[in-house]
């Protein structure tokens, strides 16, 4: 059973940085594409980063790219997303997942077949 838990979210100033952590359980990085995304209150889920399976390098949205840093810890089977430089705007519920069967849309929204529960990031001006 794949099981994703999402932590590190919380309250952070304008300009601040967090980073969260994502552990994975019942998959493996090599099969898997895994990444970060996120949802705003009224808005639709977006995708934010992913690494995708046998890319060479992740894939970045440009809302964030420069901002954010994701990496791994394949030993820990383990995600992170590092967010430097935060904004009003960056304040959502951030979620892991898991696109079982990656494709080139490794990152999309819709492809995710696995989700972890969502941590609040709330960034105040």
């Amino acid at each position: 059973e794949v099981q994703l838990q999402a932590s590190g979210g919380g309250l952070v100033q304008a300009g601040g940085s967090l980073r969260l952590s994502c552990a994975a359980s019942g998959l493996t990085f090599d099969d898997y594409a895994i990444g970060w995304f996120r949802q705003a209150p009224g808005k639709e889920r977006e995708e934010l980063s992913c690494f995708g399976v046998n890319e060479g390098t992740p894939y970045y949205a440009d809302s964030v790219e420069g901002r954010f840093t994701i990496s791994s810890d394949n030993d820990k089977n383990t995600v992170f997303l590092e967010m430097n430089d935060l904004k009003p705007g960056d304040t959502a519920v951030y979620y892991c997942a898991a696109d079982q069967l990656p494709t080139a849309d490794y990152c999309s929204v819709r492809h995710q077949d696995y989700w972890g529960q969502g941590t609040l990031v709330t960034v105040s001006s």
